[in-house]
């Protein structure tokens, strides 16, 4: 499989991507229009929701749109996936804050932003509240933006996406206690990983497209797209593991830095297949996981560890399983055929992309 993007996946991203600049440049010149500082949090979203990303998600809610028979042009599924963006650009705001990331997608991160504009204006009171503040309340505003544009969606559709925003939030939780706790658990490492981001990647994106095309079929259809959706929701997070934790800086389009998984001491399923069977030495060397200033050369060797101990193969050939149940689950779905090709092309590249 290559690992290029699916040639198709830019016209759908190239649609979401005009329908929310032309929301968020309304809001902005509407709350410029009232004071013109409050043209820099909408700019700042802007610039956020525009400095890039594959938009998998919309394509994940358009593919089970179009292939439960809705029209590919109608205004509530553009708006749908809009909305889907907006949300996941909230999550990244306050993930950015919570992990104290200082970049994503090799530029700054948004609080830093304002905290270097705090420093170079001479505002007074503290930078950093400053700066996290504001970036806590723009993420606030993406959150109530995405609501806006599901407005009239059917009752079943925004059951969905109500379940999705809850979805989001416990697993931001998860992943912080689990990083507090230095959790490694498998069991608990594969609930954060569903919860943070695997299920509203790809199992709600496709439940929302699904039952916003035929709601009167949402109980067969929303059983079928969660057969394909959560073990393949599972596999695409696994990958963002694995890039957290390997790989290069300048090819690394994940958001953060490689190895930021290993130094906030995330609990991931790879660190925890890693302790299951490493020896007293290794156990030693990933204890090191998650403390305070831990050095580019014991990232390295914690990435050593994690081969050596065969955790990062056995992690591999997991993610392999999940995609061709995934994969099998789709096949056997009612959706139209089109649609479940793509739905199979989409899944091979989200499991085994390189940034």
């Amino acid at each position: 499989m290559s690992n290029n993007p699916p040639v198709w996946l830019r016209s759908i991203a190239t649609q979401v991507e005009s329908r929310l600049s032309e929301f968020l440049q309304f809001e902005q010149d509407r709350w410029s229009g009232i004071d013109n500082d409050l043209g820099a949090p909408l700019g700042e979203l802007t610039r956020l929701v525009g400095a890039g990303g594959k938009r998998l998600r919309p394509a994940f809610c358009y593919l089970a749109f179009v292939g439960a028979g809705g029209d590919a042009n109608a205004r509530d599924l553009l708006d749908t996936q809009a909305a889907i963006e907006l949300l996941h650009a909230s999550a990244l705001l306050h993930d950015d804050i919570i992990d104290g990331s200082l970049t994503r997608r090799g530029e700054p991160t948004s609080h830093m932003r304002y905290i270097t504009k705090h420093n170079d204006s001479k505002w007074v009171g503290e930078a950093r509240r400053f700066g996290e503040g504001a970036v806590i309340l723009i993420g606030d505003l993406a959150f109530v933006y995405a609501d806006q544009l599901m407005t009239g969606v059917n009752s079943i559709t925004a059951k969905v996406w109500n379940e999705m925003r809850v979805e989001v939030n416990i697993g931001q939780y998860l992943d912080l206690i689990g990083s507090a706790q230095r959790e490694r658990d498998l069991t608990k490492a594969e609930r954060v990983c569903r919860y943070k981001s695997g299920k509203y990647t790809i199992e709600r994106p496709l439940h929302l497209g699904a039952s916003l095309a035929a709601p009167d079929q949402a109980d067969v259809l929303l059983e079928q797209l969660s057969n394909f959706g959560l073990p393949l929701g599972d596999a695409f997070q696994m990958r963002d593991d694995v890039l957290g934790a390997f790989g290069d800086d300048s090819a690394n389009l994940t958001g953060k830095p490689i190895g930021d998984d290993l130094r906030e001491g995330k609990p991931t399923p790879l660190l925890a297949m890693a302790c299951e069977r490493a020896t007293r030495s290794q156990r030693e060397v990933l204890d090191q996981v998650g403390l305070p200033q831990i050095t580019p050369n014991t990232v390295k060797r914690i990435q050593q560890v994690i081969i050596d101990t065969g955790a990062l193969d056995a992690l591999e050939a997991k993610i392999s399983l999940l995609v061709e149940q995934s994969v099998a689950a789709i096949n056997d779905s009612s959706l139209q055929r089109t649609a479940i090709d793509k739905l199979v092309e989409l899944a091979y590249f989200v499991a085994t992309r390189t940034n």
